[in-house]
Parts: C-alpha cells; structure tokens; sequence
C-alpha cells in the first residue's frame, strides 16, 4: 500500500505522491488507451436508472496518493486522473469480487458522517465491468475537509486489472461534462465550499527515480520549487477533459512536423504519449524501437552468429547449438515452429520476467540456427546469411503492447517536441524512454504508442499527453480562467 502526506494552509492543499515502479504486468494496460476516450452517455436502454460510464485502464499509472472517507477518516490509496470526473473506491458490501479482498474498502457504518443515497451505477471498460451505487460522505485530501461528497461505492469488480492494481480507487479531477450522474467533482466542491484560495491545482512529478518523494499535487495553488522559469498557457478548447490544441509534434532531424489541426488532452491517469498512429511509427522508427522477440532475436545473431556459423560447419547438430554456446538451459529439441508462438503465450499469462527473457532469447537462438542452416544448404556466403537472417527478425509477433529499444542507444536518439502556445516542449530520449526493472533486468520501452480517434476539424488529430509528459514539465490546471500552463520541472 502507498503512503502519502500531506499539509494545507491558508487554502493551498499539498498533497504527497509516491511513484509506483512499473512491472511487465502493469504496462499491458496500456493496450486499451483507446477505451479510455469512450464518450460519457446515459444508456437509455437501461430502465433501471443506472449511469453508464467507459472505465479507464490505469495499470500503467505510476503515482498515486491517499485520501481518508468517512468520520473518522477510512484511508485510500487513488490516481489522481485529470482524464474522468467521479470519485469511486471499493466498498465492504463487495462480498462476490476477488478484486475487492485485495483492497482497502469503505464501511459506511463506521463512519458518522455517511448518507445513503443508493442510486446504482454501472461502470463499462473493455474487459468486463464495476457494478456500484451512488453514497455521501466527508473527503479528506490532506488536512482539508470537503463535506457531503457524493462518490461511488464499487460492490463488484469483474477484471483482473482491479486484482493487480496497486491503487484502490480513482479520484476524478476532470469538468462535471463527463461526470457519470452528473456529479459535482470532488474538485468542483472544494471551490463550492471555499476552502482553496485559488481555483487552480497543479501536478508535479519527481524526475529524480531515486527519490522517496514521487511529486506533489498542489489544491488551490502553485509550487514554486517545483518548475523553472515561467507557465505557457494555453485554454482549454473543449470542456469535459483538460483538452488543448497542439500545434505541432516535431522529431529532430526530420524534414517536417506531423500534426495539422491537431489537439491533445492532458491526462495524469496514463503513463504514455499516445498519438496517430503515422506520427507514432515515425518515432519509433527513428529510436529503433522493436518488438521484444525481434530485438532478442537480433541480439542473438549480433552475439552468436558467428560462432553458430562456425559450429554448424563444424557438423555440430542443430538442436546443441544453442545450448553449447549458453543460451539456452537444456540440451535437446523442440518444435521450433511453435517457439515463439509459445513465448507469446506464457508472456501474456506469466508474471516471473526473468523466464520469459529466457524464453525470448532461447527461442530466437533456436529460430536463428534454424534459418542459417536453412541457408547453409543452399550454399549462400555467410554476409548474405546474416542479412536474411536479420531481416526474419523482424517478422517475429511482439508478445506485448509496447516496443522495446536498446538501453545503450538511447544516448543517440533524437529529441521530439510539441509545439504548444507557440512554444516548443522538447522531450530528450532519456525522457521518454520508460525504463522497466524486473528481477536485476532493465529493459527500455517506448513511451509511444498509437491511438487513433476518428474525429474531424476542429477536434483534429488527437495526443494523449501522459505522465512521461508531465513528468518533464510542470502542469497547472487553472480552473478559474480554463486553461492549462506548463513550465520545466525542477
């Protein structure tokens, strides 16, 4: 469970968050971006009364805080997620979820302050669904109080995203537009009541991956050691989500820009930089991003390849090779037309890392004396070889979402901007490349991934502009004047 604290005066709310580590389990979530943009409608269908709403997907979220509900406080670990409106968390009248039994729930009858509402809510995302009903209770976000705030008690949580997350519940700081029921956000309250001194917050990430403090979330106010210089503002072109125009997205050394009438919204509830999908390619292109089984099956013909050349010639039987030279753990064959196929699979199902890269090179070692021996029949020069070779690489499936790039090129990767109110805000490789550590391994993902939106002028293109980006800059969202302002992090 995370820890938080907080401290408030003279209506400026600080609120501490920790930064969760990343793990292969959590960056799957990234997979479903898409779901997260679902418009916010009443199902007319359902006569029960029951508000529909698109859940997102928040496994590859990375900060998070604690609130305390109830009176006494019942402490929760939430997102705060600047891309929904509504409060929700799991309630002790969950009996029939698994999900729930790993989270802190809410017990309205230890808490004096609780009113029954009881209206129920449905809550739809891609892979199942939180079935919940409307409650009333007292919020407390550091040492402020925000009282009778109408939130949602989940009862049941069908998906093994609720299981793994390391959060309890979200805490929506969106516009009251896309608020299931139409609730006031638990943000529009604290205005409501008068208890901030300015009607803006703001987020700060810590870049420092060392560092025991994660960043901070600002009620009410502005940090000053928390960014350099001066804000670019820019307003907010369509209510509901924090959505801006973007004017440009630029890849240094490439000829032009990839953005026409485009516009970004700007979301603490995802990790990622999602973009069209031609924009996207294009930078992945350039860092040499991959699919996992490609990059480690390029990897092992750069290392092995030539050894495996010599011990095939040498009249050593294909099925050794790869155990000879280390790379993999046993001493015989396999179907290697299922290798990766089989790869692929465990990936999805297994969460012991440290076997799928295993697995990963293992099979492409396999796959790669295949096809040189495959060659060698045919009498092709060994340059001639290795270049088929490595262009099968590229054919492999990618057992995950995300693409993988080499940690040590890193350094030569280009700088991307995006052009906001005239400004350019560089992102530098070491920026968004998202660095996963798992069981003494580091492997480097692209903090880019594709999201296409149908949509038309004005709405554009659409970026989604996640932690990755917020981490690097400094994000206001200024309720009062409706708009959003970035500055460099400190």
């Amino acid at each position: 469970m995370c820890l938080a604290t907080a401290s408030s005066s003279n209506g400026v709310v600080r609120l501490a968050l920790k930064k969760h580590r990343l793990g292969f389990s959590s960056l799957q979530a990234a997979a479903k971006i898409r779901e997260r943009y679902s418009v916010y409608v009443k199902d007319d269908s359902d006569d029960s009364g029951t508000d529909i709403v698109s859940l997102k997907n928040y496994l590859d979220v990375q900060h998070f805080g604690v609130i305390g509900i109830g009176s006494p406080p019942q402490n929760f670990t939430v997102i705060f997620d600047t891309g929904s409106s509504n409060l929700w968390i799991p309630s002790s009248h969950c009996h029939f979820s698994v999900a729930c039994f790993f989270h802190s729930r809410y017990c309205s009858s230890n808490s004096s302050t609780y009113t029954e509402i009881g209206k129920p809510c449905k809550i739809n995302y891609g892979s199942g669904m939180i079935l919940g009903f409307f409650s009333e209770d007292n919020i407390k976000v550091g040492d402020l109080v925000v009282k009778n705030q109408v939130f949602t008690e989940a009862v049941r949580e069908g998906s093994v995203i609720l299981t793994l997350a390391s959060f309890d519940g979200i805490l929506g700081l969106g516009f009251q537009d896309i608020s299931v029921g139409n609730i006031a956000p638990l943000w529009y309250s604290m205005l409501q009541q008068n208890l901030l001194a300015e009607r803006v917050f703001s987020f700060w990430f810590n870049k420092d991956p060392s560092a025991s403090e994660g960043g901070e979330i600002v009620f009410g106010g502005v940090e000053s050691r928390h960014f350099k210089g001066q804000h670019t503002y820019v307003p907010v072109t369509r209510r509901g989500y924090w959505q801006i125009d973007l004017e440009d997205f630029l890849i240094e050394d490439q000829p032009a820009g990839f953005c026409i009438n485009c516009t970004a919204i700007v979301d603490s509830g995802t990790s990622f930089i999602a973009g069209p999908s031609a924009a996207v390619t294009k930078i992945n292109d350039a860092i040499g991003a991959k699919g996992f089984a490609s990059m480690e099956c390029k990897k092992v013909v750069s290392q092995y390849g030539d050894i495996m050349w010599q011990l095939l010639l040498s009249g050593l039987k294909p099925d050794k090779v790869c155990f000879d030279i280390g790379v993999c753990s046993f001493n015989g064959s396999r179907n290697l037309s299922e290798d990766i196929e089989m790869v692929v699979e465990r990936k999805r199902e297994m969460h012991n890392n440290t076997e799928v890269r295993q697995d990963l090179v293992c099979a492409a070692c396999e796959l790669t004396v295949a096809w040189i021996r495959t060659e060698l029949k045919q009498d092709k020069t060994h340059g001639r070889v290795v270049e088929y070779v490595n262009k099968l690489c590229d054919t492999l499936p990618n057992p995950t979402t995300q693409l993988a790039v080499d940690c040590d090129e890193i350094p030569t990767m280009p700088t991307v901007s995006f052009v906001i109110g005239n400004k350019s805000f560089d992102l530098s490789p070491e920026q968004y490349i998202l660095k996963v550590q798992q069981d003494y391994i580091t492997f480097c993902i692209s903090g880019f991934i594709p999201l296409d939106v149908p949509s038309s002028p004005p709405q554009g293109p659409l970026w989604i502009l996640g932690e990755i980006f917020m981490e690097a800059y400094h994000t206001v969202f200024d309720f009062g004047n409706l708009q959003v302002g970035f500055a460099e992090s400190a």
